[in-house]
């Protein structure tokens, strides 16, 4: 398996703050990295003509202890800077996805687990990003998922019915699985995934949204029907097809073991679902849940998986030394021709405790490359 990532500098604007950007030498991955040159940019332009872009992030909630006074249980520091430096974007994006984990969750009682959602938006209404032109799409984690029975985290259809719910304004589609049985070819399906799988169609380019926790499919995806979707999405000639959802494919090398923090727990069903990606020439998987950045191409010239779980949330202990340990978000940059090309922007954390802002900490470029 390649793993693959490549460090230039930057090209995207960032209006209306003043930011420092750092460029980075061409390596294998990101342990490697030392930043050479500082440089202020207040204007840039790309070698290919944009037409559009889009950000990404996920696993931005906080660690119980630090849930004291917090309605949103996010790290609200983190989250409303995101949203500012996301609204000050020129051009701005057309899409944020938040892919999953934006809550600490886990909650049997229904009401609590509806006032984190009501939490986290109020978070956004109150923010610069809920007045622009920005489509904000979010998808669940096994935070949002799960409740904790007899000692096991295990995916709830009221948990499901609660996001749906909560976060209706922030799904983007209904065209997802519904409950099927068993039987082959189909995924089993337990419970309605209209809206929390599902694709739609931007310009020339594909969406395909996944949820990753189904009931009874925990680090399992529906990838009959994804198969289904985005190879047809390639016959009817989509030019990129861009997944998103919450738990890798591949669990990071900087996780712990460095496996089983995926749709790794499930290999063959994993390789399945991998396999329709690649078929289908999709661009890439964006996800969050290992907490850090990550890209991995497992074959070469491929479909890309990007781990971009390093929204706020306390960081993988492999993954704090630098140049890494940062929060941040990553811009996908689609040109008019050309293969897109994606910039993960962070800022550095407080050693002593994740969770305190900073704000002396400039907002820098941790890598860039072509999905290629």
């Amino acid at each position: 398996m390649q793993k693959k990532s490549i460090y230039t500098l930057a090209v995207l604007t960032l209006v209306g703050t003043a930011f420092s950007f750092y460029g980075f030498k061409s390596g294998e991955n990101t342990a490697t990295q030392k930043s050479h040159s500082k440089t202020s940019i207040a204007s840039a332009s790309s070698e290919a003509e944009t037409e559009y872009s889009f950000v990404t992030f996920g696993c931005n909630r906080v660690e119980n202890a630090d849930t004291v006074g917090n309605v949103s249980t996010a790290n609200v520091y983190q989250l409303k800077r995101d949203f500012e430096e996301i609204a000050a974007m020129n051009p701005l994006p057309k899409f944020l996805f938040v892919t999953g984990d934006l809550i600490l969750g886990y909650e049997k009682d229904t009401v609590r687990l509806a006032r984190e959602f009501r939490g986290w938006i109020d978070i956004y209404k109150h923010s610069s990003l809920a007045n622009k032109p920005v489509r904000v799409i979010a998808m669940p984690g096994n935070h949002e998922s799960d409740q904790k029975i007899d000692g096991k985290k295990t995916p709830v259809a009221v948990a499901e019915r609660v996001f749906v719910r909560e976060m209706h304004e922030f799904i983007a589609g209904n065209n997802g699985p519904k409950p099927n049985g068993f039987g082959p070819g189909k995924d089993s399906v337990y419970t309605d995934q209209s809206q929390l799988t599902y694709s739609f169609d931007y310009g020339k380019d594909h969406f395909v949204i996944i949820n990753s926790d189904p009931v009874g499919q925990d680090y399992r995806v529906h990838w009959h029907w994804i198969q289904k979707d985005v190879l047809a999405a390639h016959k009817n000639g989509a030019r990129h097809i861009f997944t998103f959802a919450h738990k890798p494919a591949y669990t990071s090398h900087f996780k712990k073991g460095g496996s089983g923090d995926g749709l790794d727990n499930y290999p063959a069903a994993r390789d399945s679902f991998w396999t329709a990606l690649e078929n289908s020439k999709t661009v890439a998987m964006l996800v969050a849940h290992n907490h850090l950045w990550d890209s991995i191409q497992p074959h070469a010239g491929k479909t890309w998986l990007i781990i971009a779980g390093n929204g706020g949330s306390k960081l993988e202990k492999n993954w704090t030394e630098k140049p890494n340990g940062y929060f941040g978000y990553t811009v996908v940059t689609v040109p008019v021709k050309g293969a897109p090309r994606l910039t993960s922007y962070g800022r550095d954390v407080d050693p002593t405790n994740y969770n305190n802002p900073m704000p002396n900490s400039p907002t820098t470029i941790r890598a860039q490359f072509e999905l290629k």
